[in-house]
């Protein structure tokens, strides 16, 4: 279950980051193995000036339309699958909402599942009842 947090700069219409948000969801169950119906990210949106990065280290020229994704995942995935991810993340954010790949960057911070607490504060490591 990766969670995922998607910042830009501020002003993008809803529709932006609902596209955002199911190129995001089908590039992590088609390409990084996870399951339908695991969609959890949070977008957070800054005002110019409090997102500083360079234009064109390792890439670019990024434009005003960069996007970080921060995805932190329970397991590890090979490199061959973090590869298949990003290439099929900024395909898919390429035809929606449009943004160029040069300004989508991607990184993934791995955590134990005994690090994650879905709800009520039960560590994810602890049997699942068996009426879920």
């Amino acid at each position: 279950m990766p969670f995922t947090r998607v910042s830009l700069l501020a002003g993008k219409p809803p529709a932006y980051l609902a596209a955002i948000s199911d190129s995001l969801d089908r590039a992590l169950v088609e390409c990084f193995n996870v399951p339908e119906a695991d969609r959890f990210m949070v977008f957070h949106q800054h005002q110019p000036g409090e997102m500083i990065y360079d234009r064109t280290y390792r890439g670019g020229p990024r434009s005003d339309d960069f996007v970080v994704f921060h995805v932190t995942s329970g397991k590890q995935r090979s490199a061959a699958t973090k590869e298949r991810f990003f290439q099929g993340l900024v395909e898919r954010l390429a035809k929606a909402p449009g943004i160029r790949p040069e300004d989508v960057m991607i990184f993934i911070a791995n955590s134990e599942f005994e690090d994650w607490s879905f709800a009520s504060g039960v560590s994810a490591a602890a049997p699942v009842p068996a009426d879920h």
